[in-house]
C-alpha cells in the first residue's frame, strides 16, 4: 500500500473518501514506461539487467563489503546451478537484493541477508549442479525475506497473481488466512462463510501436513502451494490444536467470494460486519450505512461495527472505513527509513453514522487494517472499543515487482495511531474489556518468531472488564460480546451499561 490519490468526485448525499493506491501499481507503471530504454540496450545483457541499467541500478554504487557478500552467493549459485549460462537469475537475485537493503524498514545487515539466502539454497543439501537456476533463486529469496520479519517475503509468478486476485474480494482456495511459526502453518483467521470456517479450523490451529505431506521444512509459501488447487476437489489437512491429539480435518476447495461488509438491523441497532478489507469495503460500508439509515418504521440508535478476527488487507479501505465515521482529526501516519513512506491521513467532513453512537468490536484475532480503524475511532472518542485487545500487527507491507516476473512483500514501515504510539506488538486495548470465560491459547504478533518490537505503552490495567457470562446472549450464535455491545448502546451511557453489567454478574454468582 503506497501513496494517496485523489478522491473521487463527490455524489450527492456521500462522503468524499481517501484514496491510497498499492505499490505494485505504480511500479508497475514505471516499468511499462522502460520499454523504450530497455529496447535501446546490447542483446548480449539479461532483461533484468537491461530494467537496472535503465533505472540506474547499476550506478547505485556498492560498499566494497556489499560487493564482498554478493559474490559469496555468487559462489553458492555457480556451484548448484545446473547451468551456468543463466545469467538472468543471477540479475534477478541481485535486483531483489538491493530492494531489500534501500526500502526494508530497517537497516538490514548484508551479510545477514546473505548468509539467510545460502542456507535457504543449503537447507536440502542438494548435489552440487543439480538446481534449476529458477528453483536457486526461488529458494534463496525465500529464506531471505523470510528472515526479515513474519509478514515479508517473495512471491514467484502466480503468488504475485494470486495476491493481486485475492485483494479484489474473490479467489480460489480454503478461505484461511494463515502465517508461518515454528516452521507450521498457523492458522490467524478462517474467513467468514467459507469451506475453512464450514470444516471448523479455528484461529490458532496448526497445519502440520498437506494431504499426508509434513508442513514442516517447507516455506510458507510452498506449503501454501500444496493448499491450493482446482474448486471441487478435497483436501486432508493435519490439525494440531492446544493440547489435543493431533487430528484430520477434509475441507472442499471453493472459489472465495468474499463479502467483506455485511449489515442488519437488530430491533433499533444497526450491525455491520466487516470480514475482511478487499477493495469491496468502499462500496459495501456506503450501502450499509444508506440502508441502516433509511430504515422504515426504525429509528436506528446505535450502530456496532464487528471487526472481530478480521486479519487486516489494503490501507486504504481501512482509510476509507474509519474516515466514514469521522469528520476531523487524524487517522493513521506510516514512518518508515525514506521520506516516501512518511505520510500521514486524516479525515474529511462527513459521518456517514450522522453521530449515532458507535461500538467497535475486536479480539485478538482482529489485525493490521482492523487496528486502524478501532485506535483511530477510540482517539478522536467516536466510538467505544469493547472486546479483547487485538492482535499487535503494526506494520505496513508493501508489493514490489520485480523485473519480468514475481514481487517481493517487503515490510517498508510501521504505522502509528493519533496518539503517536505505534500499534506493533502491543495492539488495541479495548476501553471495556470483555473477559472470556477460557484463556484465550491464540498467539500474537508479539509473539511470532522474528516479530518487529513495539514500544512501551500504558497497559490495559484500570479498564473496566466484564465477564463474557455476565453478558446476554444475542442470536443463533448466542454472541454474549455482541449481546454485550447491544446492551451498552441500549443503556445510554457507560456509567448505566456497567451497573446493569454489575447486577448480572451479581445475579448469576
Amino acid at each position: 500500500m503506497d501513496r494517496l490519490g485523489a478522491a473521487k468526485k463527490q455524489k450527492p448525499g456521500t462522503k468524499r473518501t481517501l484514496r491510497a493506491s498499492l505499490a505494485w501499481t505504480g511500479a508497475a507503471v514505471l516499468g511499462f514506461g522502460l520499454a523504450a530504454a530497455i529496447a535501446g540496450c546490447t542483446a548480449q545483457q539479461s532483461s533484468v539487467a537491461r530494467v537496472m541499467e535503465a533505472l540506474g541500478v547499476d550506478r547505485l554504487a556498492l560498499s566494497e563489503e556489499t560487493r564482498e557478500q554478493l559474490d559469496r552467493f555468487n559462489a553458492v549459485y555457480d556451484r548448484y546451478a545446473s547451468t551456468q549460462e543463466a545469467e538472468e537469475r543471477l540479475d534477478y537475485f541481485r535486483f531483489a537484493f538491493r530492494r531489500v537493503r534501500a526500502s526494508y524498514v530497517r537497516e538490514v545487515n548484508d551479510a545477514e541477508l546473505i548468509d539467510a539466502a545460502i542456507k535457504g539454497v543449503e537447507k536440502d543439501k542438494p548435489e552440487p549442479a543439480s538446481l534449476a537456476p529458477r528453483d536457486l533463486v526461488e529458494k534463496a529469496l525465500n529464506a531471505m525475506l523470510q528472515s526479515l520479519d513474519p509478514h515479508s517475503d517473495y512471491m514467484n509468478a502466480r503468488e504475485f497473481e494470486e495476491t493481486y486476485i485475492t485483494t479484489r474480494g474473490e479467489f480460489g482456495g480454503l478461505g484461511i488466512e494463515v502465517t508461518m511459526e515454528e516452521g507450521l502453518v498457523k492458522v490467524v483467521s478462517p474467513i467468514e462463510d467459507t469451506p475453512a470456517e464450514r470444516a471448523g479450523l479455528l484461529p490458532g490451529d496448526r497445519i502440520t501436513a498437506v494431504d499426508g505431506d509434513p508442513v514442516l521444512g517447507k516455506s510458507l509459501s510452498e506449503a501454501v502451494a500444496k493448499m491450493r488447487g482446482a474448486p471441487g476437489t478435497e483436501i486432508v489437512l493435519r490439525i494440531r490444536r492446544d493440547s489435543q491429539p493431533e487430528f484430520d480435518v477434509t475441507v472442499v476447495r471453493a472459489v472465495i467470494k468474499v463479502r467483506s461488509v455485511r449489515w442488519r438491523v437488530d430491533g433499533d441497532i444497526g450491525y455491520v460486519r466487516v470480514t475482511r478489507f478487499s477493495e469491496k469495503v468502499e462500496s459495501g460500508i456506503a450501502k450499509a450505512m444508506a440502508e441502516l439509515r433509511t430504515q422504515p418504521n426504525t429509528q436506528i440508535r446505535g450502530i456496532v461495527l464487528d471487526l472481530r478476527s478480521n486479519p487486516g488487507g489494503l490501507l486504504d479501505q481501512s482509510l476509507i472505513l474509519a474516515d466514514s465515521f469521522l469528520d476531523k482529526g487524524g487517522i493513521v501516519s506510516v514512518r518508515g527509513r525514506t521520506a516516501e513512506n512518511q505520510r500521514t491521513y486524516d479525515a474529511r467532513p462527513g459521518d456517514l453514522a450522522r453521530n449515532l453512537p458507535i461500538v467497535v468490536l475486536i479480539n485478538g484475532g482482529s489485525a493490521s487494517a482492523s487496528e486502524i480503524v478501532a485506535s483511530a475511532l477510540q482517539y478522536h472518542g467516536r466510538a467505544t472499543v469493547m472486546g479483547t485487545r487485538s492482535f499487535g500487527k503494526g506494520s505496513v507491507q508493501t508489493i514490489m515487482p520485480l523485473p519480468v516476473e514475481g514481487a517481493l512483500r517487503l515490510t517498508t514501515a510501521l504505522y502509528y495511531s493519533p496518539s503517536g504510539h505505534t500499534i506493533q506488538a502491543e495492539g488495541v486495548h479495548p476501553d471495556i474489556v470483555i473477559q472470556p470465560e477460557a484463556q484465550d491459547p491464540s498467539q500474537r504478533e508479539k509473539d511470532l518468531p522474528g516479530a518487529l518490537p513495539g514500544e512501551d505503552q500504558d497497559s490495559a490495567d484500570g479498564k473496566p472488564r466484564i465477564p463474557e457470562k455476565s453478558c446476554p446472549e444475542e442470536g443463533e450464535r448466542k454472541d454474549r460480546v455482541l449481546g454485550c455491545a447491544y446492551s451498552f448502546l441500549k443503556a445510554g451511557s457507560t456509567e448505566s451499561f456497567l451497573a446493569e453489567m454489575a447486577a448480572r454478574e451479581k445475579r448469576a454468582s
